[in-house]
């Protein structure tokens, strides 16, 4: 079970489908992804055609005996767009070790044990868990770069599931970029953040179509010269099973110096979703962030969206869909910017 859920990839998607072009010997491999074509618009900005994570990805997988699966798994993001620009960038890269007793290890940039918590509401393609990803690599609240993970489950039978992961994450330095518009000319910044050694733990228990999950994730990062704890708290609950029939879910975040501009803040994303018989799947999605910018500063709204979407599957691989994403932090006094998207995705 562990490895059909590592290989399939369904713990972050709606659904996920690899064509299987070879499987002989106890050796498999596989290619999957998907690419999407959208238009967007919003209040600001005028509509244009976009994409939604688009991703081609390899996978393969080796009985090793003795109950032991060995598999590998390269994906890269797909720019197909801007001509002349990186067609291919990396989002995952890592070789796992599964039994079905001792359990599930990786090693390379993957899916963190913390976002197998926090994944509960990142569900609908559009609009979903945007305060996730503030730098998500370094931290490993979703895709984590570098990291070795631990995860297995036991079986209670009619007591439900039990499961449990770790993950350690070593040296890494971050550089980014930010562009500001000082007098007309636009200025460029460049920083240099160096993560040291960062650890997670997660705890989760599912039983008649609920799950309940517990994660936390430390470590100390250096920039400018000051070096700071970024730490997080996240419990999560959820009920049914996306895209079929009623699926309940949320999650908060107690966070310290884990959102961008922020010291101390709290997060929280609340997600109901419903799918009819003929897959016609219809959700309404909540999202803040709120937090103090330096300890002892006022508490400010730095995220607040409600996002109406819809997704309807015309076949298994072709999925057309909606949304519509409400802005409402109004705290600093400018005009919200209100989002809407429509496209199609096609799963290879």
């Amino acid at each position: 079970k562990l490895l059909a859920l590592a290989i399939s990839g369904a713990v972050f998607g709606t659904q996920a489908v690899a064509v299987e072009l070879y499987n002989e010997d106890g050796t498999t491999f596989s290619v999957g992804g998907h690419v999407s074509v959208n238009v967007n618009g919003s209040e600001k900005d005028d509509a244009s055609v976009g994409t939604n994570s688009p991703r081609i990805n390899f996978n393969a997988t080796q009985e090793l005996g003795n109950g032991f699966t060995a598999d590998a798994k390269g994906e890269w993001a797909l720019n197909y767009l801007d001509g002349g620009d990186d067609t291919f960038t990396t989002r995952l890269g890592y070789v796992g070790l599964t039994h079905e007793e001792f359990g599930r290890a990786v090693g390379g940039t993957q899916w963190s044990p913390y976002y197998d918590v926090a994944a509960a509401t990142d569900m609908p393609i559009a609009f979903a868990n945007d305060f996730l990803y503030d730098n998500h690599g370094a931290l490993g609240t979703g895709r984590a770069d570098k990291m070795v993970s631990y995860r297995n489950a036991f079986d209670l039978g009619e007591a439900g599931e039990f499961s449990f992961g770790l993950g350690w994450q070593g040296d890494n330095d971050v550089t980014t970029d930010k562009e500001d518009v000082i007098g007309g000319v636009v200025v460029t910044t460049r920083s240099t953040a160096s993560y040291g050694d960062r650890v997670q733990a997660t705890l989760g228990y599912s039983i008649a179509g609920v799950k309940l999950g517990y994660a936390f994730n430390t470590g100390d990062f250096k920039e400018g010269g000051v070096s700071k704890t970024a730490e997080s708290h996240l419990v999560s609950a959820a009920y049914g099973s996306y895209g079929s029939g009623l699926y309940l879910a949320g999650i908060y975040a107690s966070n310290e110096n884990m959102n961008v501009g922020l010291e101390e803040s709290t997060a929280y994303e609340l997600l109901a979703a419903y799918a009819l018989a003929n897959s016609l799947n219809l959700s309404v999605n909540y999202e803040v962030v709120e937090g103090e910018s330096t300890k002892g500063a006022a508490t400010q709204t730095d995220r607040e969206e409600l996002a109406l979407q819809a997704e309807y599957n015309f076949t298994s691989n072709f999925v057309g869909y909606t949304g519509y994403q409400f802005d409402l932090n109004d705290e600093t006094g400018y005009k919200s910017d209100d989002k809407w998207t429509i496209g199609a995705r096609y799963y290879l």
